[in-house]
């Protein structure tokens, strides 16, 4: 497998920096320099080529891919996440106007599920349920279309 791919040429067309490296130091593996020289070469670690050609080795090009870092898990579970989502449409179809704002939905998870978020990770959770902060203007209660249609009749 190792003696039927290019890498120099796979190197030379990929757009992506870090995928790069690695491919580069597939190509000098397959040109026969040791790990500790590649490292030198390539100004990385020895461990790094080590990772590089054992994560091709085994999952062939699907294994140079960059994962990305897990970070911290959600405080909420996917069932108050879907309650929160919920909570929010029921909410935007109010018939009583005004609008949702960050605070509100701040004090509904420290109300319902005693967990506190800073109003900016209020946003980003609101943007990862899928919901815009960009709204129309917001109608009042008691307006009345046809209120307005005989206004505008009304000649000046």
């Amino acid at each position: 497998m190792l003696r039927e791919i290019d890498f120099a040429g796979l190197a030379k067309r990929e757009t992506n920096g870090r995928r790069r490296i690695r491919l580069l130091a597939l190509a000098h593996f397959k040109d026969g320099m040791d790990r500790a020289a590649i490292a030198r070469v390539l100004k990385v670690s020895r461990g790094s080529v080590n990772k590089w050609v054992a994560n091709f080795l085994q999952s062939g090009m699907s294994g140079l891919d960059s994962k990305s870092p897990p970070g911290r898990q959600s405080k909420l579970t996917t069932k108050q996440l879907k309650e929160l989502a919920a909570y929010i449409e029921q909410f935007r179809q109010s018939e009583t106007g005004g609008r949702l704002q960050a605070s509100h939905v701040q004090q509904f998870l420290s109300d319902k599920f005693a967990v506190t978020y800073q109003i900016s990770n209020v946003y980003r959770l609101m943007h990862e349920l899928g919901f815009s902060w960009i709204t129309s203007r917001s109608k009042h209660p008691k307006q009345s279309q046809s209120a307005q249609d005989e206004f505008k009749k009304i000649p000046n």
